[in-house]
């Protein structure tokens, strides 16, 4: 009798975790009732107890994501490697060429995840943003990947600074612009003065896979500055995305060319 109790729970709690982890977005309460039809009572149970072990958390809202043991699983297998590998010699050139901050980013469970950095020659600007998770909506690398297709998670839109767009509509024309410019800039919004530029990094098929950014405070990174950084960084991650498909041999392309 213990035996086909004990699955039948163990069974729950996958559907539980599976309909989560399925999802491109988190999942709320009722919606994950309709998906596993399972009765509100035990479904709480259920995703308690999973909370209680790291494998889902909730977000600001009350939804359900993915844990940190499930994040920080899907990091240790680094299914990213490759982008890394292929990408760093182009990040250190563009740290090298602009003297910014250079960060490579993927989004991952409802967040931007940076998973590569160049560290700024100058001493103001240095932050280690690797494995910091950042907004989507006010972040240069976040935009990017919503102007492309990520969703932008449900609920109210956190205001971090005074010039924060925390309205889905004024963002919305903002993502249009990214789309259409194929750069994403932000000035003081995550952060009073950081200013970030960011692009996209498209794999073979037009996916955008990942984005590479460029930061620093707004004392460097000027108006007058802006489109100089824009193209370099959208060279940059055009070069990466070219790096990673199956014909990536152009001689008539050098890490670092203007």
């Amino acid at each position: 009798m213990a035996g086909p109790v004990g699955t039948q729970a163990v069974d729950r709690a996958a559907a539980v975790l599976l309909a989560v982890l399925g999802s491109t977005e988190p999942v709320s309460f009722a919606d994950l009732a309709g998906t596993t039809r399972l009765p509100k009572s035990t479904l709480s149970r259920l995703t308690t107890s999973l909370e209680r072990n790291g494998l889902l958390q909730r977000t600001g809202t009350g939804a359900w994501q993915p844990g940190t043991q499930i994040t920080d699983y899907a990091l240790s297998l680094r299914p990213e490697d490759d982008l890394l590998r292929l990408a760093q010699p182009y990040l250190d050139a563009l740290g090298a060429r602009t003297g910014e901050t250079v960060n490579l980013a993927v989004p991952l469970a409802g967040e931007v995840r940076q998973i590569a950095q160049v560290d700024s020659a100058y001493l103001l600007g240095a932050v280690n943003w690797l494995d910091r998770p950042v907004p989507f909506h006010c972040s240069a690398l976040g935009r990017v990947f919503l102007a492309h297709g990520t969703p932008l998670p449900a609920g109210r839109l956190p205001r971090l600074t005074d010039r924060t767009i925390t309205s889905r509509a004024e963002l919305g024309r903002v993502l249009d612009r990214v789309r259409e410019e194929g750069v994403a800039i932000v000035d003081s919004e995550l952060e009073p003065g950081l200013v970030a530029v960011a692009a996209p990094i498209s794999s073979a098929d037009g996916t955008v896979v990942a984005a590479v950014a460029v930061s620093g405070p707004s004392m460097r990174l000027t108006p007058a500055h802006l489109p100089g950084i824009a193209r370099t960084v959208r060279d940059a991650a055009e070069d990466i995305g070219t790096a990673l498909r199956p014909d990536r041999s152009d001689p008539s392309r050098k890490i670092g060319a203007a």
